[in-house]
């Protein structure tokens, strides 16, 4: 008679994950990280408001548990996200989060910078990452294969989370319109990679869709290189310049205040 060499696992530990976002150390931590980039130990502490030490032990614990990864530099350690499922996460959890008090008016410009234009992973998000998801749809860089005309939200898409089965596609102008951008037009002609072109996620802040995926990366990476927006250090939030809200004024119709 054989015997079953199968493994029953049991439900997914939620609460030991959700434990991992619960510490305030290590919450900040994750933040500051949220917006792709790599960043040392020593700046995490900054961010968190912790010591050196304090720090290193948080950063040991998320990535034993697989929430970050690092990379050697050097003499320097630089620390990243393990994958954009952890910045969607930390963007579902803003929904329900209560609003920190604000309690001093540089604490309320950063609230608001980041609802007007912030990181989500490595494409852009708040008003201006709608707004330029919303221009592109207008000009027919992108096209929704749905009965919707604007980048709505439908009913059963997840606030502050990746849309499944986004109903977009590339638009007949779409060559044209990512050429005006700085893009290279054949960009979006080019097989897909193990990252899908075209993805898209809803803004927790705007509740409306904003682009993601590869194409949402390149236009980030473009408007940063180009001097259309510019970030700022140790935060999420990135500021449109005056050449940034003129350009993309002028070449998509983007306005934003």
């Amino acid at each position: 008679m054989e015997t079953s060499t199968a493994v029953h696992r049991g439900d997914a530990d939620v609460a030991h994950v959700a434990a991992l976002f619960a510490d305030p150390t290590r919450a900040r931590v994750l933040v500051a990280l949220a917006d792709g980039r790599s960043l040392p130990a020593g700046v995490l502490a900054t961010e968190a408001g912790v010591s050196a030490q304090a720090a290193s032990a948080q950063l040991s614990r998320l990535r034993d548990n697989g929430l970050i990864d690092v990379e050697q530099s050097g003499r320097h350690r630089y620390y990243r996200l393990a994958s954009d499922q952890v910045a969607t996460i930390l963007e579902a959890l803003a929904v329900i989060a209560p609003t920190e008090p604000v309690r001093s008016l540089r604490d309320g410009t950063r609230a608001a910078a980041l609802r007007r234009a912030r990181t989500c992973y490595d494409h852009l998000a708040g008003r201006l990452g709608c707004a330029v998801t919303a221009a592109l749809l207008d000009r027919e860089a992108l096209v929704r294969t749905d009965e919707r005309t604007t980048t709505e939200r439908r009913p059963d898409d997840r606030l502050s989370a990746r849309v499944t089965d986004a109903p977009y596609d590339l638009g007949p102008a779409a060559q044209e319109v990512m050429a005006s951008l700085g893009l290279d037009p054949d960009l979006v002609g080019r097989p897909g990679g193990p990252r899908p072109l075209l993805r898209f996620c809803v803004d927790w802040s705007e509740q409306r869709h904003h682009l993601g995926g590869r194409l949402g990366a390149e236009l980030l990476t473009q408007f940063l290189a180009a001097g259309w927006v510019a970030r700022r250090p140790r935060h999420r939030a990135v500021d449109l310049t005056d050449l940034g809200a003129e350009r993309l004024s002028t070449l998509i119709g983007v306005e934003i205040t």
